[in-house]
């Protein structure tokens, strides 16, 4: 009478996709982040929120878009809670509405923390995930003029932060 869900028909189907997917989203969520273990929770997050969504609603070969839109988007919210959270500790709303930058691991990952969200997520879908300023335009919700801005503005502050540093 009850039959199994389609989840439970097509096991071996999400978890072939999660194995191809999940880890590049991890990478995208810890650039955007700076922290591992929240990069992997915001990444899992994103693939159980799309899950349901995705299945019949979306071709197929969107979900790796839609999958990196997602985690985008929870990190931007993650940071967002992270500014309250703080300002609450410490009884003061903080000056700039960047995140703190975590103790380096490299020389440049503390600095693309210190950029603007908009600025960031640019950098990272075009150098680190490869795509293009049309791809990533679609995925950040604006114009491909607002992508190549942020980019350039976002590395002109790099070059001066590791210039000055």
């Amino acid at each position: 009478m009850w039959g199994e869900s389609p989840i439970a028909e097509d096991r071996d189907g999400y978890a072939d996709l999660y194995a191809r997917h999940v880890p590049g989203a991890v990478t995208v969520a810890y650039l955007m982040t700076g922290d591992r273990q929240v990069a992997e929770d915001l990444a899992q997050e994103a693939f159980v929120k799309i899950m349901g969504r995705f299945a019949d609603r979306r071709p197929p070969d969107a979900f790796s878009s839609y999958l990196r839109k997602t985690v985008i988007n929870l990190s931007k919210s993650h940071h967002r809670k992270e500014k309250v959270r703080r300002a609450h500790a410490n009884g003061s709303v903080p000056a700039d509405h960047s995140p703190p930058p975590e103790p380096p691991d490299d020389e440049l990952r503390p600095l693309l923390l210190r950029l603007p969200h908009l600025q960031r997520a640019a950098i990272v879908l075009r150098f680190y995930e490869d795509m293009s300023e049309s791809d990533s335009a679609r995925l950040l919700d604006c114009s491909e003029g607002a992508v190549r801005s942020a980019v350039f503005r976002g590395m002109q502050t790099l070059r001066q932060q590791l210039g000055a540093e």
